[in-house]
């Protein structure tokens, strides 16, 4: 089979969610190296110095010629927000090693990331149970 990786950029390690414990149960190197939820962070330095860390992982693996598929968890926000160079963003994934695949999630992506991209797929938000004050429900949402 395949080697993947995960690389998150808002998500903390102190979360165990789901998908991260059937995946790594599964094989798949994961790293949460976020700090929760940056939109709502009180240290914006330090969520940035995560973003950054968090990079550092992406890049170095995306070079590595090791993962067949790598996820860059909710990348998109940290390249919005000027927290990551999305030129240097950009030139890692085009310049990464030939049969590493990648996903990149997260709203909002670039023209210039989604031009480096093969598929594109956008997801809408329509409706949600949290719009009516319902909160996350255990085997739906988590």
């Amino acid at each position: 089979g395949w080697k993947g990786g995960v690389v998150q950029f808002i998500k903390s390690g102190e979360w165990r969610v789901g998908e991260e414990k059937v995946l790594t149960d599964l094989g798949v190197d994961w790293r949460s190296i976020g700090d929760g939820f940056s939109w709502d962070s009180e240290d914006l330095e330090r969520s940035k110095g995560l973003s950054r860390e968090a990079w550092a992982v992406a890049r170095e693996r995306l070079a590595s010629g090791e993962y067949d598929l790598l996820v860059l968890d909710e990348l998109t926000y940290p390249v919005n927000w000027g927290w990551l160079d999305e030129d240097e963003v950009v030139a890692a994934i085009r310049d990464r090693a030939e049969d590493t695949n990648v996903i990149v999630t997260g709203r909002d992506a670039s023209e210039t990331l989604i031009e480096v991209a093969h598929t594109v797929t956008r997801m809408e938000h329509v409706k949600h149970a949290y719009d009516q004050g319902i909160l996350a429900r255990r085997g739906i949402d988590y």
